[in-house]
């Protein structure tokens, strides 16, 4: 498995460009999250986004009624029993969204160097002349010459179905806009972007609490991806509103960066998060084109550096109505991948796109690709000057397995955790093989029942690049002895077989801790 990575720095044999790909029980290391929606909600379509690579569903309540989302979680539980496929489940906030609403859904068409008028009476009927929206405070908000930008589905940048407004006078609550291209709106509801503007707007809505509360506490969501964030304060405010949820305490932060407030406070927010999402949609709109890929790129790094997952949007969005995507997007993906992201966001694509099942395959292909060129040497050394001396006890054995892993060509590393902190810490130095994340469950107790952690943390390593994780039997214990680590370690050792990526005469790489002492070792398997 080692062999196959190349480096971009040397020369490659074209020839070896057009060699097929190699099918593997992972689709790639990158880890794909596809949003769930009229398209990609059945337990069919689910089923086969599973077995091609989707391994955390996202929930986008900017749209659809919990009941509608609860049916299509319901779909999803079924999906994962019959293929075997763990899948963890994202909650996607409103926040601050500023929405036009068309009551009629009828198709608005607005010319270019024509006037609308955007008002927050919502009792009026949208029209090409007047768009009704959710927010009362605009014309205070804004003033002559600012840019807005109207869109389904956040604003794709397409010069026929989003409109870019350019605002010549506010009047009392109403805003007076010169249309810039000719655009058709079709659907009910429209995101309307605000370049640069301040939106004073919770981020975390009562609309947003409410959801998370009845559907997040039901269903025990892994992540809430904070839409928005804007302040490091905002994601204390979600983590101090879910720590008094019972049971989301355990639940990750994702602070979604989609505005240039988001990017001002990035390194505040980071220390704060779990993960970052860079929402490149909004985010796009907000700075000039030729700035996009900087902030990616030293977003990403940032992420890496402080061990903490990075997911990137908006890559391929001609896939929501084609069945291939451009030369462009096909490089952007490759290019997010080379950069150190630990997943790619799929949004509209999956969510209402004509080809879910195929964007996840395709986009998986392409990361698998670009994952062999990947320098994990030089990653690696630089990961660990980063961090310096002295390393923590934690990062010290985490560093030498993947370097111990690197050096004897391993297929696999296997990590027995309990919390998953080990598990990502190893993942932070991106080793060139999979790492197999056994979880250790943990007997716990609230004076009236028993239960076990370890789902939650299985589940959350599934958007951090390169850890598949598995959950150990319960009955072994955490503290375990000789014997139980044995058991497990067989265990293990099995999945790796049978998921193809161990095979006879292959050496593995264990961390696992054995009384109070942390052991890294190497084992060749026989016959």
């Amino acid at each position: 498995m080692h062999s196959t990575h190349l480096l971009l720095e040397e020369p490659i044999r074209m020839a070896s460009i057009l060699e097929p790909s190699k099918s593997s029980f992972f689709p790639s290391m990158t880890k794909i999250v596809g949003t769930l929606g009229p398209k990609s909600r059945s337990v069919e379509v689910i089923s086969a986004c599973l077995k091609v690579g989707m391994s955390v569903a996202r929930f986008d309540f900017s749209w659809g009624d919990v009941d509608y989302h609860q049916e299509t979680l319901e779909n999803l539980k079924t999906a994962v029993k019959s293929t075997k496929k763990l899948c963890a489940v994202m909650l996607d906030t409103v926040g601050p969204e500023l929405q036009v609403v068309n009551k009629s859904g009828n198709a608005i068409s607005l010319e270019a160097d024509a006037t609308v008028v955007l008002t927050p009476d919502q009792n009026k009927e949208a029209s090409s002349e007047l768009l009704p929206i959710n927010f009362t405070g605009l014309a205070k908000a804004v003033k002559s010459g600012d840019t807005i930008f109207i869109g389904q589905y956040l604003f794709t940048g397409s010069e026929t179905t989003s409109v870019w407004l350019e605002v010549t006078e506010t009047q009392e609550d109403d805003v007076v806009c010169a249309i810039k291209n000719s655009a058709t709106l079709a659907g009910s509801l429209f995101t309307l972007h605000i370049s640069q503007v301040h939106i004073d707007l919770p981020t975390l809505s009562e609309a947003d609490k409410d959801v998370i509360s009845k559907w997040g506490v039901r269903n025990k969501i892994d992540f809430l991806s904070l839409s928005y964030t804007r302040h490091a304060e905002d994601v204390r405010e979600a983590r101090d509103f879910l720590s008094k949820l019972g049971e989301l305490q355990q639940t990750q932060i994702f602070a979604k960066i989609e505005n240039i407030e988001g990017l001002k406070h990035f390194d505040e927010i980071l220390q704060e998060a779990d993960g970052i999402i860079l929402s490149r949609g909004n985010l796009g709109i907000d700075l000039p084109p030729e700035k996009v890929f900087l902030f990616q790129k030293a977003a990403v790094y940032k992420c890496n550096t402080s061990g903490k997952p990075a997911v990137v949007t908006r890559v391929v969005d001609s896939m929501t109505d084609n069945l291939r995507p451009t030369r462009a997007e096909a490089t952007d993906v490759a290019n997010a991948v080379l950069d150190g992201s630990d997943a790619i966001l799929l949004g509209a694509e999956t969510l209402r796109g004509l080809y879910p099942v195929e964007t996840i395959s395709t986009v998986g292909r392409i990361c698998a690709e670009a994952e062999k060129v990947f320098n994990h040497d030089l990653y690696f050394k630089k990961t660990v000057k980063y961090v310096g001396e002295p390393m923590t006890h934690l990062e010290s054995i985490a560093s030498s397995a993947v370097r111990a892993a690197i050096k004897v060509k391993a297929s696999v590393l296997i990590c027995f955790t309990s919390s998953g902190r080990a598990a990502r810490l190893i993942a932070k130095y991106r080793p060139t093989m999979p790492v197999i994340s056994v979880v250790i469950p943990r007997l716990k107790t609230n004076q009236l029942r028993w239960s076990f952690t370890g789902a939650f943390e299985a589940r959350q390593s599934l958007i951090v690049r390169g850890l598949f994780p598995m959950l150990a039997d319960p009955r072994h214990p955490a503290e375990s002895t000789s014997a139980t680590n044995e058991s497990v370690l067989k265990v293990a050792l099995e999945y790796g077989k049978a998921s193809g990526v161990i095979k006879t005469h292959d050496r593995v790489v264990v961390c696992q801790k054995v009384g109070d002492a942390s052991v890294v070792k190497i084992i060749e398997l026989e016959d």
